[in-house]
C-alpha cells in the first residue's frame, strides 16, 4: 500500500484537528494543574484530552494504521501501512509553567519505519510570529506556516545549537565556544537547526519515539541527519515502537559536516 492511502483530503482534516487542539492548549494554559507520572515527568489533563481527540481522528480516517501516543497504550501491527507517532504536548513541563515553547507533534513512519511525514503546531512559538505550523505530507514538499520552505545556507559550522535541559553534565564543553539554547521541547529543539536562520545543530538526550519522530521526518526531508555518537542513524526498532523505550544514546542533529564538528568539540563525556 503506497502513500495514496493517506489522501490529501484526509490529511487536511487531521491537520486542522491538530491546529484546533493546539489552540485549545493555548486557551487553557493559564488554568493548567500540574500532575506527575510515576517516572516524575509532568502530566496535565490537557495532554490526555488532546491525545484522545487525535487518536480518535486518526482511527476514523486511517483505520489500518498504527497510532503510538505518549499518553495512550495501543497495539502495534507490524503489517500496518503507516505508523502515526503522537506527542499531544511536547514540552509539558514548560507548558504547565506558562512558557511558550511547547508543541503538538505527529510523526508519520512508512511501513519500513522511515519518518516520511510530520504535523507540528506550536501555538505560542513561531518564526517572527506567535504560531508555528509545520506540515510534511509523505512524498510532498515541506510547508512552514502554509508556505513552501526554502532552506538556509551555511549550516555546517555549529556557532549556535540547541541542547536538552539535562544534557549539560553529559557533554564535554571544553572545546566549544559557541552559543547554546534550551527550549524545553525536544521537538522544537530538533527542528531549530532547520527553521531558524542562525542555529546549526542540536544535541539531545535519550528520548522516546514521540519526542523525535515528527521533527526527524522534517530533517530527513531537507537532507539533515539524526545520528548517535558513533554516527549510526537513529532507527525506529521494536525497542522504540513496541517496548516504548528511549533511543539507545544521545543524538546529534544537523548537516553531516555540522555533526562531525559537534562530535569533536562537544563529545559525550567518557562516563556518559
Amino acid at each position: 500500500m503506497n502513500k495514496n492511502y493517506l489522501s490529501k483530503e484526509k490529511l487536511d482534516i487531521l491537520f486542522e484537528k491538530i491546529v484546533q487542539c493546539a489552540r485549545f492548549a493555548k486557551e487553557t494554559q493559564s488554568q493548567i494543574i500540574r500532575e506527575y507520572k510515576t517516572d516524575g515527568s509532568v502530566l496535565t489533563k490537557t495532554d490526555i484530552e488532546i491525545s484522545n481527540i487525535i487518536i480518535k481522528t486518526i482511527n476514523k480516517l486511517f483505520p489500518l494504521c498504527n497510532v503510538i501516543s505518549e499518553e495512550s497504550l495501543t497495539k502495534f501491527n507490524k503489517e500496518a501501512p503507516f505508523t502515526f507517532i503522537l506527542d499531544p504536548i511536547d514540552g509539558t513541563d514548560v507548558y504547565s509553567q506558562g512558557l511558550n515553547s511547547y508543541a503538538i507533534a505527529l510523526g508519520i513512519l512508512n511501513q519500513n519505519r522511515i519518518p516520511v511525514g510530520s504535523m507540528i503546531v506550536a501555538p505560542r512559538f513561531g518564526i517572527a510570529r506567535e504560531e508555528l505550523q509545520v506540515r510534511l505530507d509523505p512524498g510532498d514538499e515541506l510547508l512552514i506556516d502554509n508556505a513552501p520552505f526554502i532552506t538556509y545556507k551555511n549550516k555546517d559550522v555549529p556557532h549556535q545549537i540547541t541542547i536538552s535541559s539535562k544534557l549539560q553534565k553529559k557533554l564535554d564543553f571544553s572545546l566549544y565556544n559557541g552559543k547554546v539554547r534550551t527550549f524545553g521541547s525536544t521537538i522544537l529543539q530538533i527542528l531549530s537547526p532547520l527553521i531558524f536562520s542562525n542555529m546549526e545543530g542540536c544535541i539531545n538526550q535519550r528520548a522516546y519515539a514521540w519526542d523525535i519522530a515528527a521533527s526527524h521526518a522534517v530533517l530527513l526531508k531537507m537532507d539533515l541527519n539524526v545520528v548517535y555518537p558513533n554516527k549510526e542513524p537513529l532507527l525506529y526498532d521494536d525497542d522504540l515502537l513496541i517496548e516504548r523505550k528511549t533511543c539507545k544514546d544521545i543524538i546529534y542533529c544537523g548537516s553531516t559536516k555540522c555533526i562531525e564538528t559537534l562530535l569533536k568539540v562537544l563529545p559525550p563525556k567518557n562516563n556518559n
